[in-house]
């Protein structure tokens, strides 16, 4: 059946956008699929850590135009029921996300591959907005991710040239952390996700959330709030149990709690 493939190997869940035919374009269907397995993820204690990757060619290539179409005349409000859960589930995820992009991820294909925490890549990948090509503007988040990874100049340039970023440049550009040979891509993700699993996943959970929080706030607001999370998460049994790590000089063993 089309949709969203769930794996999962040890405490990493894997989820593969499954509609190779059409490169993983987005459909109601799709994203309303992703909201329903990014749900079990979140709901599976056992769950470290989760990739996200796409079946075939191509990791998304963007909205499925005839799909758009049909969304009616207050196209606002469609998306903001059909495809802001996904992208919304994925963004404050409870445990660390891998994205790992092989071949195009173009226009809110890119959306969705920036709105997880790290990016790798295969050789192959590719990243383009693609919107002004059609006479649009960027949609899906990708004015607010896109600039907070790579810089507004380079954001700009992305968006007013449509030309395609590869593996190579995008991890030059800090859009991506790795880039992997594309039948090493699975296996570079897996590792990368399985040692975000083996961390501390509460803290490193609160620590996206302050980044986010940081974009809005003074420094006097940002240190106040670091405080008040640290003080919240320092007795944790993972907090517990790094400061015993260290001071018996042993390596911690988290459980995410």
């Amino acid at each position: 059946m089309a949709g969203v493939r769930r794996e999962r190997e040890g405490s990493v869940a894997i989820l593969t956008l499954d509609e190779p035919a059409s490169l993983n374009a987005m459909t109601p269907d799709l994203l309303g699929d992703l909201a329903a397995a990014l749900g079990e993820v979140a709901a599976d204690a056992q769950v470290r850590a989760l990739v996200l990757t796409g079946a075939g060619r191509g990791f998304c290539s963007g909205q499925n135009l005839k799909a758009f179409e049909a969304l009616g005349d207050d196209i606002a409000a469609s998306v903001m029921r059909l495809y802001w859960p996904a992208f919304q589930a994925l963004r404050a995820c409870r445990v660390p996300v891998v994205v790992a992009v092989n071949g195009v991820a173009a226009g809110g294909g890119m959306s969705l591959a920036m709105a997880g925490d790290m990016i790798v890549a295969a050789q192959s990948a590719s990243f383009i907005q693609v919107f002004s090509r059609i006479g649009l503007v960027p949609d899906l988040g990708s004015t607010w991710l896109l600039p907070r990874l790579v810089g507004r100049q380079r954001a700009l340039e992305m968006m007013f040239l449509n030309e395609p970023l590869d593996a190579a440049r995008a991890r030059e550009w800090g859009l991506v952390r790795e880039v992997f040979p594309d039948a090493d891509l699975r296996a570079g993700a897996l590792a990368l996700a399985a040692r975000l699993a083996a961390g501390p996943t509460r803290a490193l959970v609160e620590t996206r959330r302050l980044i986010e929080q940081s974009e809005f706030s003074t420094y006097h607001e940002q240190f106040q709030r670091e405080i008040a999370v640290q003080a919240q998460v320092r007795t944790s049994a993972d907090a517990l149990e790094g400061r015993a790590a260290f001071v018996e000089k042993r390596k911690a063993v988290f459980r995410g709690k």
